[in-house]
C-alpha cells in the first residue's frame, strides 16, 4: 500500500471516529454541560502531559493567550449547543445541522479574515435553504428546538473556525488546542458557578466515565494525532472533501446503532441530501491550485482541519 493510499484510509478512519462523537453524546447520560465540561477537562489534561505544549505555552505573549482563550469560549459554546441538540433531538439532527457550518463560514470568514466575498458562496447559502426547510418539516415537533440549537452550534463552529484560520499560524496546533479547550472548560466552570446550577459538577458513573474516555481519547486525541500525519501526505482540498463526510458517517452510525430512522421521515433525509450536495459542491466550484494543508486544530463539529 502506497503512503498516499494509506493516508486516505487513515483520513477516513479519522472522519469515522469524529462521526462517533454524536453517537456517544446520545449514549452518555450526563447533561450537555456536564458532558462538555468533562470532555474539555480530559483532553486538556492529556495535552498538558506533552512537553512541547508546556514549552510553547511559556513563549506565548499574554495578548495571544487571551485571543486563544476567547476562541476557546466559542469552542465551548459550539460543543455545548451541539450536544444540547443531540439531547433535545437526536444524533442525526445534530450532525445534519453541523453540516451547515461551511455555509455560515462562507459568510463569516470574509468579515474576519478580510478576504473578498465570493458570489458563489452566496449561492451556496441559498442552495441549502430548501434542505433546511425539509429537515425542519421532517422531524417531530418536539425535536424542532433541537434543530434550532443545532443551527446555532453551526454558527459558533463557523465563528471559531474563521478565527482559528487567522490565528493558528502563531502557535503549534497542540498548544492552541490545549489553550482553547482549557479556556473553554474554565468558562463553563464560571458560568455554572454564576448560575448556581445544581448538579452541574458530578462524577460520572462507570458507564459514562468509560464513554467519556472514549470520547476524549479515541474520538478526539487519536484522530487529532492521526490527522496530523495525514495532512503531510494529502492536499487541503482532499482533506476538506473527506471531512465533509462526517455528517454522513454520523447519520449512518445513528441508524445502525440507535435506530434513529424510526424517529425521522423521508423528508428529513431528502433535506439532508440537499444540504450535503450543496456542501460538497462548494469545494468543487471554488477549487484552487493545491496548497500546503494547514495544521489541524481541535474543535469543529468535533475535530476538522480549519482551512
Amino acid at each position: 500500500m502506497s503512503p498516499v493510499t494509506r493516508a486516505h484510509w487513515q483520513l477516513h478512519f479519522c472522519v469515522l471516529l469524529w462521526g462517533f462523537t454524536a453517537i456517544l453524546g446520545k449514549l452518555i447520560t450526563l447533561t450537555a454541560l456536564q458532558l462538555v465540561w468533562w470532555r474539555m477537562l480530559l483532553v486538556t489534561l492529556a495535552l498538558l502531559l506533552v512537553p512541547k505544549v508546556w514549552r510553547e505555552l511559556g513563549t506565548l505573549p499574554p495578548r495571544r493567550i487571551a485571543a486563544y482563550a476567547g476562541i476557546g469560549v466559542l469552542v465551548s459554546l459550539h460543543w455545548l449547543t451541539f450536544y444540547s441538540a443531540v439531547k433535545l433531538a437526536n444524533a442525526s439532527v445534530a450532525a445534519t445541522c453541523i453540516a451547515l457550518a461551511p455555509v455560515f463560514l462562507s459568510i463569516i470568514e470574509p468579515l474576519i479574515v478580510g478576504r473578498r466575498f465570493e458570489p458563489r458562496e452566496l449561492l451556496l447559502g441559498v442552495a441549502v435553504v430548501p434542505g433546511v426547510a425539509l429537515v425542519v418539516g421532517g422531524v417531530p415537533a418536539d425535536m424542532r428546538l433541537g434543530v434550532a440549537v443545532g443551527v446555532l452550534s453551526a454558527v459558533f463552529c463557523a465563528g471559531f473556525g474563521a478565527l482559528n484560520k487567522r490565528m493558528t499560524e502563531h502557535a503549534g496546533a497542540l498548544t492552541v488546542t490545549c489553550l482553547e479547550l482549557g479556556a473553554g472548560m474554565v468558562f463553563l466552570t464560571l458560568v455554572t458557578l454564576v448560575w448556581h446550577a445544581e448538579g452541574s459538577f458530578v462524577l460520572p458513573n462507570l458507564r459514562d466515565a468509560l464513554l467519556l474516555l472514549a470520547l476524549a481519547l479515541a474520538c478526539t486525541l487519536l484522530p487529532f494525532a492521526l490527522s496530523m500525519k495525514v495532512l503531510r501526505k494529502l492536499s487541503a482540498y482532499t482533506v476538506q472533501l473527506a471531512t465533509n463526510l462526517e455528517p454522513v458517517y454520523a447519520i449512518v452510525l445513528a441508524i445502525l446503532l440507535l435506530d434513529e430512522q424510526r424517529e425521522l421521515d423521508a423528508w428529513f433525509y431528502a433535506g439532508v441530501a440537499i444540504i450535503l450536495a450543496a456542501v460538497f459542491a462548494h469545494p468543487l466550484l471554488s477549487r484552487r491550485p493545491a496548497a500546503k494543508p494547514p495544521e489541524t486544530v481541535l474543535g469543529t463539529a468535533e475535530s476538522k482541519a480549519i482551512e
